[in-house]
């Protein structure tokens, strides 16, 4: 899918992870909800993808399947090493991935409930440098004080517990512990959702930094379109354990070829109050991983559906350059853009 000039630092192919259903007191599998279905996407080196949809639609579930901080069921995640060589993460042994864990990290959503409410911001920060014998002592609480000035923080507080801090600080020590071990991708799942929207831009723009500083790769997860717009530079869709749009970010918000990403967008709040967009409130809920519709997920919802919807599943191309969408209708439709 990446295009020649694009070399990608990972890479996901028809990535699924299912949860088993137990019922009674044997626990038999009745089912499974299918959090991530078939997931195809890439991450360039030095580059943002924003990966967006509704509470529940599997975006976690992508984030912790690609890290291996749980097992997905099919699959491949495929991640450049430092010899530009490919390697499926999901294929390697407890040795191989612990090696490979140094070069992806993840900065968690709550910054309240990641940080050990019994470790100070130098134990915090300095224990993945400690648990991969790469710093101890004088070695590691240097190291400590860099990371803490690169996120904006006082060095005078190394001593100080979580609870002293504000959410964006606590935010800020979790980045921290992030980049302690020089990774080259980052997961950020949902990490300003949580703050006041001040705060937000303030670690936003942080993050930024230091991509531009260390040369990161961003899987930015958010349900925030205005967030995503912000940081992105190529945005996927996600509905039901699958990604229904993939484009740069300029192309998503003035182009969208997809009906689920019309409606998203027209509840984005605008700046201008002279710009009016009807918001499309899609009827129905969304839909059961454990029962999906058939073909389509989104036709009981979609405004656009047509019997070939509800009957066949859309194939996954390209409608223009670098811009992947599934969808029947995606090159016969024209949607309302972000601007109205």
């Amino acid at each position: 899918m990446p295009k020649e000039d694009k070399k990608p630092l990972l890479e996901v192919k028809n990535l699924k992870k299912y949860f088993p259903i137990e019922k009674g007191f044997w626990k038999k599998i009745v089912g499974y909800v299918k959090a991530v279905d078939g997931v195809n996407l890439y991450v360039p080196e030095g580059e943002t993808l924003g990966l967006v949809g509704e509470s529940g639609c599997g975006k976690t579930t992508i984030g912790r399947c690609i890290l291996r901080a749980i097992e997905p069921t099919g699959g491949e995640v495929l991640f450049k090493m430092g010899d530009s060589k490919m390697v499926d993460i999901t294929r390697l042994n407890k040795e191989e991935l612990r090696s490979i864990r140094k070069d992806m990290q993840l900065i968690f959503q709550d910054p309240y409930s990641s940080l050990d409410s019994r470790m100070t911001v130098l134990d915090i920060i300095g224990e993945p440098l400690l648990v991969n014998k790469i710093a101890k002592g004088v070695e590691l609480r240097n190291r400590v004080k860099d990371l803490v000035k690169t996120v904006g923080l006082d060095v005078r507080h190394l001593r100080r517990y979580p609870h002293a801090f504000s959410g964006g600080q606590r935010q800020r020590i979790g980045i921290a512990r992030a980049l302690a071990l020089n990774p080259k991708f980052i997961v950020a799942d949902e990490p300003v959702s949580a703050l006041d929207v001040s705060v937000q831009a303030q670690t936003l723009n942080l993050l930024q930094d230091l991509q531009k500083e260390f040369n990161l790769t961003y899987l930015f997860i958010s349900h925030d379109l205005s967030v995503i717009e912000h940081i992105s530079d190529r945005v996927a869709v996600m509905y039901v354990g699958k990604i229904v749009e993939l484009a740069e970010t300029e192309e998503f918000f003035l182009n969208p070829k997809h009906p689920y990403s019309e409606a998203l967008l027209s509840a984005l709040p605008k700046p201008d109050p002279r710009l009016r967009m009807e918001r499309i409130i899609l009827p129905g809920e969304i839909a059961d991983p454990s029962n999906p519709p058939s073909g389509c997920y989104f036709h009981p919802r979609c405004k656009y559906a047509k019997d070939i919807c509800k009957n066949e599943k859309p194939k996954w191309g390209e409608v223009g350059s670098e811009h992947w969408v599934a969808c029947h209708f995606a090159s016969k439709l024209t949607l309302r853009k972000v601007s109205g």
